[in-house]
């Protein structure tokens, strides 16, 4: 055959199954788009020069790179998959008219090449052409002012064709494969193969029942930070195979328990709708499927991303409860701690500011294990068997620091006589710490003020107040004796925490004239002096991370509207998909219903109901699965130093809303598609 016949052939296919080709194509071009945008940011020079977070911002970048690639082969491939199984007529008729296999194969080719060609091209074009806007979004969101110079990453464009170049041949590969298995009389059917009716898989259903349920419960049980972390991945992985699970098994039980009710089956609306949607929920239930765990990824990437950006104060007064915060540490008990935090007043005097607030502590924090008298802090890590809910953080502080820090005070207490306050109930009349023993005279209540001396991650703390110094040096002593030095060092510490007044620019000044004096003091001061024992001073400054964590959490929204776009993209495909195939396969079935008897109002309702089902069961799953999410996302914010549940929740519920509208614009526009492929009986 004449060669340039292979091609004009090619062409005339995608221009007569544009309808098919022209949503791949664009699908193709946006992906292309996002990811050429991704990698342009990520080598942007202009992020090696951000004063804070550079690392952390370029890292997520990256990801997001990852992400994007990864998702892209799944999603065209899947949206392939719609337009081989429609081509297969047309395919099969070429086929008889004395095309061979190999001729087909070398049309396929042509028309891939030119997808990938328009697909690539395009995408490039647009990720260049918008790629400037793209990072004055990306710098407004991380708060960073920088003149942007518009370029080209050529290392970008290259690993953007390598990438989708692989993807289309693979496509193209997988497209030769199912023509050459194929006969040319199951090609000519193969767009219009119906389902055959599936046996309800109990097996199935119970399985997947059990996955989502057990994914629920990890959900909804998770009672901290790390177990949230930890069990995250466990429970998605579970609420996906129970999503795919029922939907494929579930479903068709549900449908044939419909089609048995006699009073709702024989009716025209739901004799057509449950029928029709049994013999091809093979199909349906995957596609359904996927549109739920899409759905899902839209509304908890966004609302999460979204709740993290605008919560960046929230998470700053959280992580740092003071404007400066002050930490020395000793090897042993200081004499003189006051010393540094007469220093650092001065500094901050010094520079012109006014102190708001002041407290100190001396205290030693130590991970120990609850035992069934006490705790243990010399147990931990030494084979002891132990839950990880055992594990508290204990503060052991004498009685003057604990009025310092709380202004409570607190009763006499004698030698061996201690007070508790901790964040679970402790009854008992006596504490045993290793070896000793100690009376607990009095129990306060445990301390609601946001302080940086507390450990956010724990799920347990407890406040061991003693009588003095000479009290917590002496339990220091003891400790020491029995204490692993390779595992971790048993030091005291001096907190110190300051507010100041002023401007963020002047906070940020005072705060550096602050870290000066402090790394004067330090080198004055080696750790192996041994006045004092004294070991290092640390600064953290609440202002210093404001623009840090703007960065990281701008670079997380960037990266979530990113993914949630492509993710709704796909979506709305796969619904578009969906709805131009069963349009042409419930065509003949709708005319067929009309000739023997069927109302055109009848016709109406029944597609109207099938449609409705199709397109809000998933949305209605999506929508169940972030509420029994809720619980365990808001622990993992929470590790972020977010706890304001509020935000999370309105974040989530105008998601939720403007994902709803974008839904129901897309349930409209399809629907009319499906409406003129049926016939105008509709």
């Amino acid at each position: 055959m004449n060669r340039g016949l292979y091609g004009k052939l090619a062409v005339n296919n995608i221009k007569h199954n544009r309808q098919f080709y022209l949503p791949y194509l664009l699908t193709g071009m946006l992906t292309v788009a996002f990811f050429y945008t991704m990698l342009y940011l990520n080598h942007n020079p202009g992020l090696d020069e951000l004063p804070f977070g550079a690392v952390d911002v370029k890292l997520v970048l990256g990801l997001g790179a990852v992400i994007i690639g990864f998702f892209s082969v799944i999603f065209l491939f899947y949206t392939n998959s719609f337009i081989m199984k429609r081509r297969k007529k047309e395919l099969g008729i070429y086929n008889i008219l004395g095309m061979e296999k190999r001729h087909l194969a070398k049309v396929i080719f042509l028309e891939t090449f030119f997808s990938a060609v328009g697909a690539i091209g395009g995408g490039l074009v647009a990720g260049i052409a918008f790629s400037k806007l793209m990072c004055m979004l990306l710098y407004a969101m991380i708060g960073y002012h920088a003149e942007i110079v518009f370029y080209v990453s050529e290392s970008g464009v290259v690993s953007t064709i390598l990438l989708f170049a692989g993807i289309f041949m693979l496509t193209f590969i997988y497209n030769l494969f199912q023509i050459q298995l194929a006969k040319p009389v199951e090609l000519l059917h193969g767009s219009s193969q119906g389902e055959r009716e599936p046996k309800t898989k109990v097996l199935l259903a119970v399985i997947g029942a059990a996955a989502l349920g057990g994914g629920y419960y990890l959900a909804l049980t998770v009672a901290d930070a790390v177990s949230a972390i930890t069990m995250f991945f466990v429970a998605v992985l579970l609420v996906i195979l129970g999503t795919y699970c029922l939907f494929t098994a579930g479903s068709i039980a549900v449908l044939k328990l419909l089609r048995k009710n006699k009073n709702y089956y024989y009716k025209s609306r739901h004799f057509t709708t449950v029928s029709g949607m049994i013999y091809r929920m093979k199909q349906n239930a995957v596609g359904l499927a996927n549109i739920c765990i899409l759905s899902t990824m839209v509304l908890v990437t966004v609302s999460t991303t979204l709740c993290m950006y605008l919560g960046v104060e929230d998470a700053l007064k959280r992580r740092f409860a003071h404007e400066v915060s002050v930490v020395s540490y000793y090897n042993a008990m200081p004499e003189h701690p006051e010393e540094v935090d007469a220093l650092a007043e001065a500094s901050l005097k010094d520079s012109g500011r006014v102190l708001t607030g002041h407290s100190a502590m001396l205290n030693m924090s130590l991970t120990a294990v609850r035992t069934d008298d006490g705790f243990s802090v010399t147990g931990i890590g030494a084979g002891t068997d132990y839950s990880i809910s055992d594990v508290v953080l204990l503060t052991i502080l004498p009685k003057s620091d604990w009025e310092n820090y709380t202004g409570e005070m607190v009763g006499e207490l004698g030698c061996g006589e201690i007070a508790l306050a901790a964040s679970s109930a402790y009854e008992k009349g006596t504490l045993a710490l290793d070896n000793e023993t100690y009376q607990v005279k009095q129990i306060y209540a445990y301390p609601e003020t946001d302080h940086d001396y507390l450990d956010d991650m724990a799920d347990d703390s407890v406040f061991m107040i003693v009588p003095d110094r000479e009290a917590l040096g002496q339990i220091f002593t003891e400790l020491k004796q029995n204490w692993d030095e390779e595992r971790v060092s048993l030091q005291i510490k001096y907190n110190m925490a300051f507010d100041i007044d002023g401007t963020a620019e002047e906070k940020v000044a005072a705060e550096n004239t602050l870290h000066a004096a402090i790394t004067a003091y330090n080198d004055g001061h080696p750790s192996d002096d041994a006045k004092d024992s004294y070991s290092r001073t640390y600064v953290e400054c609440r202002a210093q991370n404001r623009d840090e964590y703007y960065s990281l959490n701008g670079g997380l929204l960037f990266i979530g509207l990113f993914l949630g776009a492509m993710f709704l993209m796909v979506t709305v495909l796969i619904i578009f998909y969906k709805q131009i195939s069963e349009g042409y396969e419930d065509k003949e079935r709708y005319a067929i219903m009309e000739k023997v008897g069927m109302s055109n109002a009848e016709v109406k309702r029944s597609i109207r109901t099938q449609i409705l089902t199709v397109f809000f069961l998933p949305i209605g799953a999506a929508v169940l699965h972030v509420v029994m999410a809720f619980p365990m996302i808001k622990w993992i914010l929470a590790a972020f130093s977010l706890n304001n549940t509020a935000l999370f929740a309105l974040c989530v519920a105008a998601t939720a809303v403007v994902f709803l509208l974008i839904y129901l614009l897309v349930f409209a526009l399809t629907s009319r598609s499906y409406y003129k492929i049926v016939g105008n009986q509709v």
